[in-house]
């Protein structure tokens, strides 16, 4: 049997075996040109003919002739499925297609021009540190030294502690055109919608009832001390009591009624008196803001006959206003508050307690608390500065 020459696989030459490149090898199908050759032979064009498409490759026949074959197929291989053909066109892009680009979204408009400005402000207190560390020291102390001429903003409870412009105040104005008080010569607490400078006492019997002379003596003496409180100013001038206190046409405001009638008149019959409203000399006085602890017996027209009363209140309301009036009121009662302390010591009281409240007892609480809660909001301020600075260590 006869063998095609073009399916032998020529023996190696000498110089393949030495490692250098392979010569010309007997063309067929395995190594004959590839489908993109120019060398590839074509029909002749007959006339009317149309071009034939381009016919794929046929895959190459497996011969198991011998190890020569097989090195003479892998050599072609390699050749084949090495470079790509010159004369195949690379992948145009999108743009050459027609098929227009999408725009990019820039989320980043913000973070670089600021990051821009701060590495020139780094490159500026890097290059410069001294003016940056003296400079806001300067300034510091040259503005703070306005803080001297600064005026005194005394401690405001209601403005401090209120919203500007609320409703409330908006109907208190309101009411205090329709129901106008004159404090200067007569005063009405009914008629009052803004606070007032006062001093409160509450005085406690240590028996069922203080309605009787002995402990309505020892009220009277308490009273007595506190009216003659005085207080010495810086410049040496005094306030007294009779100086401060509130009026009434021409006549001072009483502290208790019943207690300044008892004063006026000793005699007076304590078994008679009549709870809520009662009669002193043509005068119609209501007990129920001034008397607690009462017991209550028959009924005398639309009140009832007081038989016992546990506690009294003592009420000194003092001017209140705009100017030196209120701030003498308020001196007398910072000067009370110091001194009350002393004065139920030095009477040394037996039949009664006694406890005491003033106008300014509050915001005088407030004065304290205040000092002690910002040392702790500077202690906040330093730890949230040392966290972000920390934190930018990371």
């Amino acid at each position: 049997m006869s063998l095609n020459a073009a399916k032998v696989a020529p023996e190696a030459a000498p110089g393949r075996e030495a490692g250098q490149e392979p010569g010309p090898v007997a063309q067929g199908p395995e190594a004959g040109p590839g489908p993109d050759s120019e060398s590839w032979p074509q029909p002749p064009a007959g006339p009317g003919s149309e071009p034939l498409p381009a016919a794929e490759p046929e895959p190459e026949p497996v011969s198991a002739s011998g190890p020569g074959q097989e090195l003479e197929l892998g050599w072609a291989a390699g050749q084949r499925a090495g470079a790509p053909p010159e004369s195949q066109p690379l992948p145009a892009s999108e743009s050459e297609n027609g098929v227009s680009e999408r725009p990019r979204c820039h989320t980043d408009c913000l973070e670089v021009p600021l990051s821009r400005a701060f590495r020139r402000l780094g490159w500026e207190v890097g290059s410069h540190p001294w003016i940056f560390f003296l400079l806001p020291m300067v300034l510091t102390a040259v503005l703070g030294a306005g803080l001297i001429h600064l005026p005194k903003e005394e401690e405001d409870v209601e403005e401090q502690y209120t919203p500007i412009g609320s409703p409330a105040k908006a109907e208190r104005r309101f009411v205090q055109g329709h129901f106008t008080a004159n404090d200067s010569n007569l005063f009405s607490i009914a008629r009052k919608s803004t606070g007032v400078n006062y001093a409160s006492i509450l005085v406690v019997s240590n028996t069922n009832s203080l309605l009787e002379q002995e402990i309505l003596s020892e009220i009277s003496e308490v009273d007595d001390a506190v009216q003659a409180l005085t207080v010495t100013q810086a410049n040496g001038t005094q306030i007294l009591y009779n100086e401060v206190y509130s009026k009434n046409q021409g006549y001072c405001v009483p502290f208790h009624p019943l207690l300044f009638a008892w004063k006026t008149n000793s005699v007076l019959n304590l078994k008679n008196i009549t709870f809520p409203i009662y009669s002193l000399a043509g005068q119609v006085v209501y007990l129920a803001n001034i008397l607690g602890g009462t017991v209550l017996g028959k009924s005398m027209g639309l009140s009832q006959l007081l038989l016992e009363a546990k506690a009294m209140r003592l009420q000194y309301y003092l001017k209140t206003g705009e100017g030196e009036d209120s701030e003498r009121s308020k001196a007398w009662l910072i000067h009370f508050l110091n001194q009350v302390g002393n004065l139920e010591k030095s009477l040394a009281l037996k039949k009664i307690q006694m406890v005491y409240f003033t106008s300014l007892s509050r915001q005088l609480e407030f004065e304290p608390t205040s000092m002690t809660v910002i040392p702790l909001f500077h202690l906040a301020y330093l730890l949230i500065i040392l966290f972000a600075i920390t934190s930018c260590y990371r």
